[in-house]
C-alpha cells in the first residue's frame, strides 16, 4: 500500500475573506516517491511553509504577472525544505532547499522552481524564507531599483511590521536615513522604534493618525515603501518631496474586498507637481539579483544590523488554511511562517 501526502487544493474563488472549509479542501494523495524523480529534479519534504499576501492575489481570476490557482489545483506557495531524492546537479539528498512546493507535506520540483536553503553561521534556518529570504531580498531589490534611499532622507513604510516591510526601515536605517513605519497597533509601533531602530512609528488606527502623519512628515517624503495601497497612498502622495520614489510592493488593504477593489487614488496630481516616480515592484523579476542580495542580508543579520521578527504557527499542514487568515487580521509580526514539521537538523 503506497504511504500517503496531503495536500491543500483550491475548491472556490473567494469573493472576500477565505474561508477556511470552503476556500481548499485537503485531499489524500499517494506520496511521491524518489522512482518518480526525473532528470533535474529533487523530491522533498516540508518543513516550514511560507505565508504571504500575495497568496490571497493568486486566487483571483484575473490578468496578472502569474496565471491564478485554477480550481482543484494545489495552493502555491514556497517552503524550507529537505531533499530526500535528487537527479539535479543543484542538490544532493539532505540538503535544505527553499522550494515552489505549493501546500504540501511532499513534493518533487524542478531545479529552475529551487534554490539553496543553507545560510550562514550567525542566522536560523527560517531566515532564509524571512529576513534572508524572498521577503528580506523584496526589501534589498526593490530598495536598490526603486527607492534609492539616501543619507538623510525620510523614509515612510507602511505595512512596517510585516514580514518585507521591517527589512525596508531597517536597511534604510543602515543607509543613514530617518525612517517613519505605519502599523496597525501601539504594541507593533512600539517594537518597531524600541526593538528595530525606526525613527518614528504611526498606529494607523489612531484617531489622530492623519495629523500625526503630517506631523512626522515635515520635510516630505522622499521614499515611500507602499505595501497596503488604498487612503494611506493617497496622504503618502500629500506628503510627497519632489522627486520622490515611491515603491509599489502591494496593496493588501484591498485583497479582501470584492473584486480585490479600493477606492481610486483622487490625488495623482501630486505626482505631476512633485515629479514622483511610482514603480510597481514584484521580485520575481529579479530573480538573478537574489544571490548578492540574500548575501548582504545574511551578514547584516549575522553582524546585528537586522533584526528578524517572525511568528511561527505550528499544527502541521491542516492548520494553513486557518494561519494565511492571520496576514489579513494583524495577528502576526513578521514574517508568518508555518510549520510543517520541526526541523531537527
Amino acid at each position: 500500500m503506497s504511504a500517503k501526502n496531503l495536500e491543500f487544493q483550491l475548491a472556490e474563488r473567494p469573493e472576500t475573506n477565505i474561508i477556511p472549509g470552503r476556500t481548499f479542501k485537503l485531499v489524500e494523495t499517494n506520496k511521491p516517491t524518489a522512482a518518480d524523480i526525473k532528470d533535474g529534479q529533487v523530491l522533498v519534504e516540508v518543513y516550514y511553509l511560507s505565508l504571504d499576501p500575495a497568496m490571497r492575489v493568486n486566487l483571483q481570476d484575473f490578468r496578472s504577472y502569474v496565471p491564478p490557482v485554477a480550481i482543484g489545483e494545489r495552493m502555491r506557495g514556497y517552503s524550507l525544505s529537505k531533499v530526500l531524492a535528487s537527479k539535479s546537479s543543484k542538490a544532493r539528498v539532505g540538503d535544505l532547499v527553499v522550494a515552489f512546493t505549493g501546500w504540501t507535506e511532499f513534493a518533487i520540483v524542478d531545479e529552475q522552481y529551487f534554490q539553496p536553503g543553507e545560510l550562514p553561521e550567525g542566522t536560523k534556518i527560517t531566515d532564509a524564507l524571512g529576513a534572508a529570504g524572498l521577503t528580506g531580498v523584496t526589501a534589498y531589490i526593490g530598495l536598490e531599483r526603486i527607492g534609492q534611499p539616501k543619507r538623510g532622507e525620510t523614509v515612510v513604510v507602511s505595512g512596517a511590521a510585516g514580514a518585507t516591510g521591517l527589512v525596508v526601515g531597517q536597511i534604510c536605517k543602515i543607509k543613514g536615513c530617518r525612517v517613519v513605519g505605519i502599523a496597525g497597533s501601539d504594541e507593533k509601533c512600539e517594537m518597531l522604534t524600541r526593538e528595530l531602530g525606526f525613527d518614528l512609528a504611526l498606529n494607523y488606527k489612531s484617531p489622530t493618525f492623519r495629523d500625526d502623519f503630517v506631523r512626522a512628515t515635515p520635510d516630505f517624503i522622499d521614499v515611500f515603501w507602499d505595501g497596503v495601497g488604498g487612503e494611506i497612498l493617497e496622504m503618502a502622495l500629500d506628503q510627497a518631496a519632489e522627486h520622490a520614489r515611491f515603491v509599489i510592493c502591494g496593496t493588501i488593504s484591498g485583497y479582501n474586498n470584492e473584486g480585490m477593489q479600493l477606492a481610486g487614488v483622487r490625488n495623482m496630481y501630486r505626482a505631476t507637481l512633485q515629479r514622483v516616480r511610482l514603480e510597481g515592484f514584484i521580485i520575481t523579476d529579479h530573480m538573478r539579483e537574489f544571490p548578492a542580495a540574500q548575501q548582504a542580508l545574511s551578514q547584516w543579520i549575522c553582524e546585528g544590523k537586522i533584526r528578524r521578527k517572525e511568528t511561527i504557527i505550528r499544527g502541521g499542514l491542516e492548520a494553513a488554511e486557518h494561519a494565511v487568515s492571520h496576514l489579513f487580521t494583524g495577528k502576526n509580526t513578521g514574517k508568518l511562517i508555518l510549520e510543517i514539521k520541526p526541523y531537527e537538523g
